[in-house]
């Protein structure tokens, strides 16, 4: 299986040869028509062009793999697990050992570091041609009190016509500039540890704002946060257990309704 992927990263066309779908991040769009369904996967099954796996590592580390073997990992610490997997793009929303590394593969091409030096914030736009990356940066809360001014980025991956955000450690609501600069989301991250980053009454109103066709938990420590977020989500937000680690989605095959996806976090072996 760790072949499989290593070959697919291997034999990817090149950068310039690749096509991406267009997506609809940054314009206004109703609902996709016959979007119905989203399937489950396992991690190396082969994927076609217009469909997206993502696959939950731990804590907020994400593996989004798309058909044309392009790789991108969120929050990358370094710990991907057993196998030798080398993404073409990591992102590391904020500097803090649990959501990066000091030391990131050299054989990665793209590191994107989320946090702005002396409160200058970062700027990424990295197209890869089937993927393109991009950040909007929010701040964090000091830990003595007051702001760190662009300590944290939210990352959009754009691929096979989705939008896919990460929310890293969002401390606040996105202002109305920085929605607009995220755009339209078909599949959000989102911290649900209800304290530690956004309390969970925001973050739920933060969902409800972008209504993304669907939602994955991360950086939750134990069932009472995630279930908290759960039960906030309900009613609005269908809820699926799914008991596995991996999703492929697709831009026609979105779920009918807005969706909690609850992943099970797992390393790759």
């Amino acid at each position: 299986m760790i072949r499989f992927v290593l070959a697919m990263l291997v034999f990817a066309l090149p950068a310039a040869a690749q096509e991406r779908i267009p997506s609809h991040c940054i314009a206004l769009a109703g609902d996709i028509p016959g979007a119905r369904y989203l399937y489950l996967a396992a991690y190396g099954d082969a994927l076609p062009a217009n469909e997206v796996r993502i696959s939950y590592i731990d804590h907020a580390s994400f593996l989004i793999q798309t058909g044309d073997g392009l790789a991108a990992v969120t929050d990358f610490t370094g710990n991907l697990g057993g196998a030798d997997l080398v993404p073409d793009v990591v992102t590391m929303n904020n500097a803090h050992i649990t959501h990066f590394t000091h030391a990131p593969d050299p054989r990665i091409p793209h590191v994107l570091e989320g946090w702005g030096l002396g409160g200058e914030a970062r700027e990424h736009r990295v197209d890869l041609g089937g993927m393109l990356v991009r950040n909007v940066p929010t701040d964090l809360r000091g830990r003595g009190g007051g702001v760190v001014e662009n300590g944290n980025s939210i990352f959009v991956f754009e691929a096979a016509g989705l939008c896919i955000g990460h929310m890293g450690h969002l401390h606040h609501e996105p202002d109305p500039g920085q929605y607009a600069a995220i755009g339209r989301l078909d599949v959000v991250m989102a911290a649900v540890d209800g304290g530690i980053t956004l309390d969970t009454a925001s973050m739920i109103g933060v969902m409800q704002r972008f209504r993304a066709r669907v939602v994955l938990p991360m950086h939750w420590f134990g069932r009472f946060t995630l279930d908290r977020f759960l039960s906030g989500m309900s009613g609005e937000f269908d809820v699926v257990e799914a008991g596995m680690r991996e999703i492929t989605l697709s831009l026609d095959k979105l779920p009918a309704r807005p969706t909690v996806m609850v992943l099970e976090p797992g390393r790759f072996d």
